[in-house]
Order: C-alpha cells, then sequence, then structure tokens
C-alpha cells in the first residue's frame, strides 16, 4: 500500500529531526584535549596542585569553540581568583605572528580520605575516635569544610544531630576547652630517653590539640600541645 506524500514527509522530518538531537547530544559530550598543548598544560596544573590535600586526577577537555591553533610555546595561566579545585578554566596564551588566547575547560579531582559518622551523633555529644568512620572520595564533591584529619573531631562537641553516614563538617562541631586560663596543669618534656614532667600556668584556654603557652614556675614561658588528658606536650 502506497503511503500518502503528506506522510512520508511528516515521517522524514521526524527522522531528521531525531538525527539532529542525535548529532547534537554526542556533540555535547566532553571530547579530551588532543595536540602538543595538552601535555604543556596538565604539567602546568601539576605544578600548581602540588600541596592539595589528597592525590590529585586531570582531565583536559576541548573548549567549545574547538581545538586550540597550532603553537610552538604554549603559555597556560590561571585566571585571577581561579582555585584548582572541581570544574575550572585553564588560559593558554600563544605569542606567535599571530597571537591568540583560549580557555581550555578542565577537572581537578582530589582524591583523598575524609571521615563521616560511624553511628547517630546526638546534640552536644562529645566525639571520640570510635564515633567515625574513614572513606575515601573526590573532596570536590563534597562540602569544603568536610573533616580529613581524625584530630579536628577527636574531643570536638556536636553542635546539631548528625546522621550515621554523614560527612563530619568543621562548622557541625565545636572544640572542647580541655584547659581554662589561668589553670594550672603539667607540661611533659620528651628528650631521648628520658620523660620530665613540671606545673606551669596556662596562658590562655585551649581545646584538645591546640597549641597553648604556658608560664612555668620560674616564670619561663614555653609552647606546647593540649593532650587528650589537658597535658601538655612541650613542642622544641
Amino acid at each position: 500500500m502506497k503511503m500518502p506524500m503528506y506522510k512520508v514527509l511528516v515521517l522524514g522530518l521526524a527522522i531528521l529531526a531525531s538525527l539532529s538531537l542525535q548529532a547534537r547530544s554526542a556533540t555535547s559530550q566532553p571530547v579530551p584535549l588532543s595536540g602538543s598543548a595538552r601535555p604543556v598544560i596538565e604539567q602546568f596544573l601539576l605544578r600548581q596542585a602540588v600541596g592539595l590535600p589528597g592525590k590529585v586526577g586531570i582531565t583536559i577537555n576541548t573548549p567549545i569553540s574547538g581545538a586550540l591553533p597550532a603553537c610552538e610555546s604554549p603559555e597556560p595561566f590561571l585566571p585571577g581568583g581561579a582555585r584548582l579545585w572541581g570544574r575550572l578554566s585553564v588560559g593558554v596564551r600563544c605569542h606567535s605572528d599571530q597571537p591568540w588566547t583560549r580557555f581550555v575547560p578542565v577537572y581537578i579531582a582530589v582524591r583523598s580520605v575524609y571521615y563521616v559518622a560511624a553511628r547517630p551523633i546526638l546534640a552536644g555529644q562529645a566525639l571520640t575516635l570510635a564515633d567515625a568512620t574513614a572513606r575515601e572520595g573526590d573532596l570536590t564533591t563534597l562540602p569544603r569544610s568536610v573533616i580529613v584529619d581524625p584530630a579536628q573531631f577527636n574531643g570536638a562537641t556536636a553542635l546539631n544531630q548528625i546522621a550515621s553516614g554523614a560527612p563530619l563538617r568543621r562548622e557541625l562541631l565545636r572544640d572542647t576547652v580541655a584547659v581554662q586560663r589561668g589553670q594550672t596543669i603539667r607540661v611533659r618534656t620528651q628528650g631521648t630517653g628520658f620523660v620530665v614532667s613540671a606545673e606551669g600556668k596556662a596562658m590562655t584556654s585551649a581545646a584538645v590539640g591546640a597549641l597553648i603557652q604556658v608560664k612555668m614556675l620560674g616564670g619561663t614561658l614555653i609552647s606546647g600541645i593540649v593532650g587528650p588528658d589537658g597535658m601538655v606536650e612541650r613542642t622544641h
């Protein structure tokens, strides 16, 4: 049976529209950057990423405007205020006879250990190491205040309820004061083959893990770290 002409036209338009949508969807997917500028950009980002708290992974994609023009000495740079964290754009300059500047989309992943609540935590509860468990993930997908060091939560007090499995964040906790200003405390000094302790007076209030100054009985000021037992470990 022969199909009427108008139905043929409608079917043809539908097929064209479908192909157009498929092509648009395919081209919208990120395409890895190729060419000689890629390793230059990657090395630049690796140098800039030194000091980030974890294992850095770098993804470099082709700009929407297309592949970068040829350049003998491409010069990557970070736009003002850009932070190497998650998605951002890296500038690339070329000082050739026909100079150009392009912006390349990149993704900086930072994989590291962070801490989540091992069980429901009540408001006002003092946390111990047993209240959290370590997980590994991309820190750039988590709140920037997520805790990556047990010292940041051990001994702290929960300001609100924290659900089991929820990431521990600094703004959800308050440091518990372990030493009050003017309090008489013991200072421990360790060396090779010896441990000596003496009394002194705390010059400020401090939480566990904080650096504090202590005035010894002879009037000497020393610095130390407040331990979980309230004793100060002298720093050298």
